[in-house]
């Protein structure tokens, strides 16, 4: 029988592109299986044999399409913004929660019904239970909410920052993978509510350095729609697919949108209504359509009287056409977008008051919004906004012999114990060493010389200022 040595010396891994796509060729790995692989598996093949059956296995590495790897380089900025998303969630007083990835299938069939079942990435388990990674976040806070129950008192502020999976067409800021910043309150009915997750989004978009000339916050409010539908005595049992539509408003032409309401059975009448009411940007006309006394004018009037005492008036807008496409939203709702039209919508949410009871249990009222990573960095792009962030390291500490790599890495442990980042470089030239340090940014070069090693001390160079200097190695900090 072969040994695993020999095995896996007979394990070639070859790359080759296999054709050219428009942002980079794509790579294969080229796994040949090993005949004495084969043997130890079969003991009736022979050798000869085995290796006249061997069939390469041809392995594209780059990820699924639409999914992304990230190399350091685009870690260190993922983890910059989601740095940010923490720090505004902390400035506000939410609490961080997270949830599997892989949920029920069922908890997102039963929220939005037949449209996001398209989208899913769904299947059933080996123990035959229907499971789907999940879409977007809200059900499964929805879920956490209703587990805890009575344990925890209202009003609830979380916040959580997880990856989302949609099998979607593909276009500038929207893959099939993303991640998304959720802030949702729970327990508080008013907008004061609204209010301050709007300002939660105006704080990250200031620490990024992005501007209201830049973005703004279209407002609107789900009752709107149910105001009109009523003025038409459109039946309560439409609403969904009606909202459904009317989120195609600026993605499809007023004949395509007047097509498919009709479609539903509305009146032409309604239908025509319907699109002018929704096709308002003034809140003092909306009042002047639907009344002072409609509740989503008394809503909408509020929250614009809170944005001026928080401060970012400037940054909303009032825009009827505003209703998102997910079947819980209740009242008010919001989307991000920025002002020059080149994007998909930045980020979006609103209230929520009923989504509770879809899973059979009490309602609580609720709002919030998700905030995705994709969009978020097109926009910095576009604005030079992406910061620099290098890879930076504190200290190298390198031997200047083999036999000090035993006291290099006394040296090294106890820096890292003291909080700082040290890179031990073992077998390289100095010269290496010193365009290393230059490739990392690292602050200091502490060398281990045998001389200096024999009364106590090592070597450092503060690599900025080519400063050197010995010092003790038990009071190196």
């Amino acid at each position: 029988m072969a040994s695993a040595s020999s095995a896996a010396a007979s394990l070639r891994l070859l790359r080759r592109p296999i054709g050219l796509a428009p942002l980079r060729p794509a790579r294969r790995l080229l796994c040949v299986a090993s005949p004495t692989a084969a043997l130890a598996t079969d003991g009736d093949s022979s050798p000869a044999s085995s290796a006249s059956m061997a069939q390469p296995a041809v392995v594209d590495v780059n990820p699924p399409r639409g999914t992304r790897d990230f190399p350091p380089e685009e870690m260190r900025l993922r983890s910059w913004l989601f740095d940010n998303f923490r720090e505004v969630s902390r400035s506000m007083a939410f609490e961080e929660v997270d949830f599997p990835v892989l949920e029920s299938e069922a908890l997102f069939i039963r929220k939005a019904g037949e449209e996001i079942t398209q989208q899913l990435y769904n299947f059933e388990d080996k123990g035959g239970r229907r499971v789907v990674l999940r879409p977007e976040i809200t059900p499964s806070l929805a879920r956490l909410v209703i587990k805890q129950g009575k344990s925890v008192s209202l009003p609830l502020k979380w916040f959580t920052i997880g990856q989302c999976w949609r099998y979607e067409r593909m276009t500038r800021g929207r893959r099939r993978e993303h991640y998304q910043w959720n802030m949702d309150i729970f327990g508080m009915p008013k907008v004061r509510a609204e209010a301050e997750l709007i300002q939660a989004i105006v704080l990250l978009f200031e620490r990024l350095g992005i501007t209201s000339s830049d973005v703004g916050i279209r407002l609107s409010s789900r009752k709107v729609l149910q105001a009109v539908l009523d003025m038409y005595s459109v039946p309560q049992n439409l609403f969904t697919q009606v909202c459904v539509i009317v989120d195609k408003l600026g993605k499809l032409s007023r004949e395509e949108i007047e097509k498919e309401l009709i479609s539903t059975g509305l009146s032409s009448e309604a239908v025509q209504g319907i699109i002018e009411v929704l096709s308002l940007k003034s809140l003092s006309k909306l009042e002047e359509v639907l009344g002072s006394g409609v509740e989503a004018v008394a809503d909408l009037k509020k929250l614009f009287s809170l944005a001026e005492q928080y401060g970012y008036a400037d940054w909303i807008c009032f825009d009827a056409s505003v209703v998102r496409g997910l079947a819980y939203y209740t009242g008010i709702v919001f989307e991000a977008f920025d002002r020059e039209g080149e994007l998909r919508a930045i980020c979006g949410g609103g209230r929520y008051d009923r989504l509770l009871s879809t899973f059979g249990t009490e309602d609580v009222p609720a709002c919030g919004f998700g905030f995705g990573d994709a969009v978020i960095v097109e926009l910095l792009k576009e604005k030079g906004l992406l910061p620099d962030l290098p890879r930076q390291i504190d200290d190298i500490v390198f031997p200047l012999d083999e036999e000090l790599e035993g006291p290099a890495s006394s040296v090294a442990s106890s820096l890292r114990k003291k909080g700082r980042s040290v890179d031990l470089v073992e077998d390289k030239r100095l010269k290496w060493v010193f365009k290393h340090a230059e490739r990392i940014n690292a602050s200091r070069l502490i060398l281990v010389g045998k001389s200096e090693w024999e009364r106590g001390m090592v070597r450092v160079k503060i690599l900025s200022t080519r400063e050197e200097f010995e010092v003790k190695a038990g009071e190196l900090q």
